[in-house]
Order: structure tokens, then C-alpha cells, then sequence
């Protein structure tokens, strides 16, 4: 069999090709982008035309992919944790429909906040929806659970997520590949029905869903990625969900001495969480995230034995990521640490690339906005998310994809006038467009920039669905003519941008001024690929 150096991202993506994926959709979110830009790479995608073209947001992405399954194609759609909130609606409804063929959602979890503005724990979408979850411990894992989630998909007729973290979507490993498969052919569901959601048909598929249950359980407890090693005289038992049973085995090279319940599909393994708690005084659960599992102990194993230990009672740190240490100290293993890191060392802050765009659109607004209070520029997620810091402290907010515009307004709405937006390319069409309308059709009086990189800047410089398209969509929503603008932000345009900015801050209505100029840094990588292609 062939074997393969792979980010844990990467054998997800190698698992879904060899198992017959027809498409991948997604929307790029670190630590889950490297999945879509896998297959975008792999010559058998080109080959096959297998569909891998990124979506203009991970509502459209899952859809798309309801879409494909519905056909009876297997397709994946990929996301961060945060991404799954946008598409939450098709998600949890899709449990209701099914899937026809096999549907996998590869969700990456960012624990500790390493790029995301939370860390929410995508396990409780799965349990929310009553799917199976998967979560690999490992890179082969994960490449595996890819391979055979689709199988598992159509078994049930469900869609089937993949819960990966940070740590393992970037992190490599050998793995070993298996056949590839073909793809599905085209079927179309025997139910027309099934994905009709009238009230009439969603309890009748909802009743299907419940009843189902129990055979999820029984396929979890009698899943290979579920295993129960119980050792006579151990008095400590362990339950380690996904990666955390890597940090165990990291803490007991010769062998761990305890009873240990890993788990790496879900719902729950009740009876074997059960054997464990037969033998067991107390449990030590190890997961990444949230304490899911800790508090389903609860019901499922007598209250007071056996006694539960974990992050709800301060035995690991209610946030952010384990590792082996956290997990050695939770254990009362001795583990070594090194001093503290010098105060001349400390991080140094993120800051915009020398030369940024959005550098010289924030120094034209700072200008613009200097005669009025404080207080009043909400931003958005992208690299100018870092306007909020020196030497610029130039935005006031950054919550979610698109809030910027809707904040804005519903500051004008309070009496904070004038408000500005600053929101990316890539952002307004993901999430900003039905804002903006809201405006328009309130005439709220907001100034809406628009800092158009022309990529999706802050998550590599992939293709930004809003290329070649913002003029006519904000005319299109209801944008007048007059008050539309585009500026190029450069040192020598700084008087004459900052004016029109000015201007516009006075308009009491909806005024949108596009700032675009090309990411510094796709522009180089253009400019290297060019110089290369011509010599």
C-alpha cells in the first residue's frame, strides 16, 4: 500500500478522493482551508472533474453539497467551528431530509483562539442534530474516517461529521492510502418527498431520525474507532475523546496503567462508558473543547461513583487546548518546565503587512473621522481587523462575518451619526450583502468602505467571490450612484480619499466607498509566477 506524509487536513482530503467524492464546497477558515486546497491541487480532481471551487460562504457551501447528495453523489463540505453557526439551518435540517449519497461535514475546531474569535466545540452541533460524529485521534485516523464516513453516511442516510482541532489539521504524519473507489452514479431520491420540509413530511422524517438512535449507539460502541482497555487493579479510569488520547500515550511511553475508554465516534458508547464505571473510582475524561462528554457522565453513570474529573471541577483548564503537560499535571505525573519566557521576548503583535492597502484606507478614514467623537467605526473579519491595534486603534468592533454593516446601521438606529462600516471583499459576499440592503431600504445613515483586496487576504489569497463584482451588486442592492465611490488607497491619493470620505460622512443616507488595491502579497506571488512562467 502507498503511504503518504500528511497534515491531518490533507488525509481528510486524500480519505474523500479515494472514497469517490464527486465534490468538495467550503469557504476558507483556518484551520479547516487546507482540506479544499488539497483537492483543489490533486491531479485526479483535474482529472475526473471532481467539483472543488470555494463557495461565497459555508451556508451556500452546505447547501451546494445538500445539493450533490441529493443526487446521490458523495460529496464533503468543509468549515471552522465558527463557519458551522453560518450554516447551521441546512445543517440541522439536513438531518431531517438525509442524505442520498454519502455527505460528509468536515468541521475544524480552534481551541485556545488561534485564529478565530471563540472556541466553541462542534461536538454539540452533532449531538444537537442526532448525527454521528467522528473525531480522529490521529492523521491515519483521519484519513480513514473520511474514507469509510461516506459509507456510514449512506448506511444511515445521514450526513456524518468529521470534528478535527487545530493541532491535528497541522500537524503530519505517515499515512497509509487505500484503493480508490469510484464515484457514485446519479440517482435521484425514490421519496420526491424527502426534502420537502413541510410540517407534514419533517415529522415524519423526524420520527425516522429518532428512530434511528439507538442503532447509533450500537454502531458506536461497536465502532474500531471506540475501544475499552480495563486494567483489574487500576482504581482511575480514563476516557480520552479524539486527539487527547495522544497526549496520554505521550505521558506513558511504556504503557498507560489505567482503564482506558478512547473515543473517536459519537453519539456516546453508553455501555462502555458503563464498564468503565463498574471498575472504576474515579474518571478522568480528556477532551478537546468543551466538557460534552463530562457532563453526559452524569446521566449516565451513577452521580457520586464514579467520582468524574475534568474540566468542570478544575482538574484540567475550563479553556483552551490540552497537551501533554496539562494532561501529566491532571494525572499528578511530574512534568518539566522551562522558565518563563523573558519579558524582551514577548510575542510581538500582529501587524498589516509593510505596504497593505488597508494601512492607507485606514490613515484616509482616521483623517476623515477625526472631527467627530470617538467610538464609532465598526470592522469585520479580515486582515483589517488589525486597524483595531497601533498605530492605527481605528475600529471599534469585530464580532462576526458581516456584523460590521448591521452594527453600524443599528448604531445610526440609536443615534450615533455617522456610522462606518469597514468590512472586506470577501466578507461582504460572504455575509455583508443582505446588510447593506437593510440600509438601503431604512436609508440609514452609514458610510459603508469596503477595503477590496480582491482575494480572501487573511486566509492565504484564495479566490474572493466578490473579484470583478462589488460596483454592480451595491448598485444592484439599492446603492445610489452618486454615493457609490472607488478609491485607490495609496500615500499620494491620501488627501483627495480622505475628503471624499469626509464628504460621504455628511451624506444622511447610505454612501459605500470602495477601497481597492491588490493584497500585497498576491501581488508578489502573481509577479514570482509570471517571472518564472516567462523565463
Amino acid at each position: 500500500m502507498e503511504e503518504m506524509i500528511l497534515l491531518g487536513a490533507e488525509a481528510i482530503a486524500q480519505g474523500a478522493i479515494d472514497a469517490g467524492m464527486s465534490g468538495v464546497y467550503a469557504y476558507p477558515g483556518t484551520p479547516s482551508t487546507e482540506i479544499t486546497e488539497y483537492i483543489q491541487r490533486h491531479p485526479v480532481v483535474r482529472e475526473l472533474n471532481i467539483h472543488a471551487a470555494w463557495s461565497a460562504n459555508e451556508k451556500t457551501a452546505y447547501e451546494a453539497a445538500l445539493g450533490m447528495s441529493y443526487c446521490g453523489k458523495r460529496a464533503m463540505v468543509c468549515m471552522k467551528h465558527v463557519g458551522l453557526n453560518v450554516a447551521a439551518d441546512p445543517f440541522i435540517n439536513s438531518a431531517i431530509t438525509g442524505a442520498g449519497g454519502g455527505l460528509i461535514l468536515a468541521v475544524a475546531d480552534d481551541p485556545s483562539m488561534h485564529s478565530s474569535q471563540n472556541e466553541q466545540d462542534s461536538r454539540f452541533y452533532g449531538k444537537f442534530a442526532l448525527i454521528p460524529v467522528l473525531e480522529p485521534s490521529n492523521q491515519q485516523e483521519a484519513y480513514d474516517m473520511a474514507y469509510e464516513g461516506f459509507n456510514l453516511s449512506e448506511k444511515y442516510g445521514l450526513p456524518v461529521m468529521i470534528r478535527i482541532t487545530t493541532r491535528l489539521s497541522h500537524s503530519r504524519s505517515v499515512v497509509t492510502i487505500k484503493t480508490r473507489q469510484p464515484e457514485n452514479d446519479l440517482h435521484i431520491p425514490d421519496d420526491r418527498k424527502q426534502f420537502v420540509l413541510l410540517p407534514s413530511v419533517a415529522r415524519k422524517r423526524y420520527h425516522q431520525l429518532l428512530d434511528v438512535q439507538p442503532e447509533l449507539v450500537t454502531a458506536s460502541e461497536l465502532s474500531p474507532y471506540n475501544s475499552l482497555h480495563l486494567k483489574e487493579q487500576a482504581s482511575l479510569g480514563i476516557i480520552a475523546c479524539g486527539l487527547a488520547n495522544n497526549y496520554l500515550r505521550e505521558s506513558f511511553p511504556d504503557g498507560v496503567p489505567y482503564s482506558v475508554l478512547k473515543i473517536g465516534q459519537y453519539p456516546v458508547p453508553v455501555k462502555l462508558i458503563r464498564q468503565l464505571a463498574a471498575k472504576s473510582e474515579r474518571i478522568l475524561v480528556l477532551e478537546e473543547g468543551y466538557p460534552l462528554l463530562e457532563e453526559l457522565l452524569l446521566g449516565i453513570t451513577d452521580t457520586e461513583h464514579p467520582r468524574i474529573l475534568g474540566r468542570l471541577d478544575g482538574t484540567l483548564p475550563r479553556d483552551g487546548e490540552l497537551n501533554p503537560d496539562l494532561v501529566a499535571r491532571a494525572l499528578q505525573i511530574e512534568s518539566h518546565e522551562g522558565p518563563p519566557v523573558p519579558g524582551f521576548l514577548a510575542n510581538r503583535p500582529p501587524m498589516l503587512c509593510p505596504g497593505c492597502g488597508h494601512a492607507d484606507m485606514f490613515k484616509a478614514l482616521l483623517t476623515a473621522i477625526k472631527p467627530y467623537s470617538n467610538g464609532r467605526s465598526f470592522s469585520d473579519i479580515g486582515c483589517y481587523t488589525l486597524g483595531a491595534l497601533p498605530p492605527f486603534n481605528a475600529i471599534n468592533s469585530c464580532v462576526d462575518m458581516g456584523a460590521s454593516i448591521t452594527m453600524a446601521k443599528g448604531a445610526a438606529d440609536a443615534g450615533l451619526i455617522p456610522a462606518v462600516a469597514v468590512i472586506g471583499d470577501s466578507t461582504f459576499t460572504h455575509s455583508g450583502m443582505t446588510g447593506l440592503l437593510d440600509a438601503v431600504n431604512e436609508r440609514s445613515p452609514i458610510t459603508v468602505i469596503i477595503s477590496d483586496n480582491e482575494t480572501t487576504g487573511m486566509t492565504g489569497g484564495q479566490h474572493s467571490s466578490a473579484t470583478g463584482h462589488l460596483e454592480k451588486i451595491c448598485l444592484g442592492i439599492g446603492v445610489e450612484p452618486e454615493h457609490l465611490h472607488v478609491i485607490i488607497p495609496l500615500r499620494k491619493n491620501h488627501k483627495q480619499n480622505a475628503e471624499l470620505i469626509s464628504r460621504e460622512l455628511k451624506y444622511p443616507g447610505v454612501s459605500v466607498v470602495i477601497s481597492r488595491r491588490e493584497c500585497i502579497q498576491t501581488a508578489a506571488r502573481r509577479k514570482r509566477v509570471k517571472k518564472v512562467t516567462v523565463s
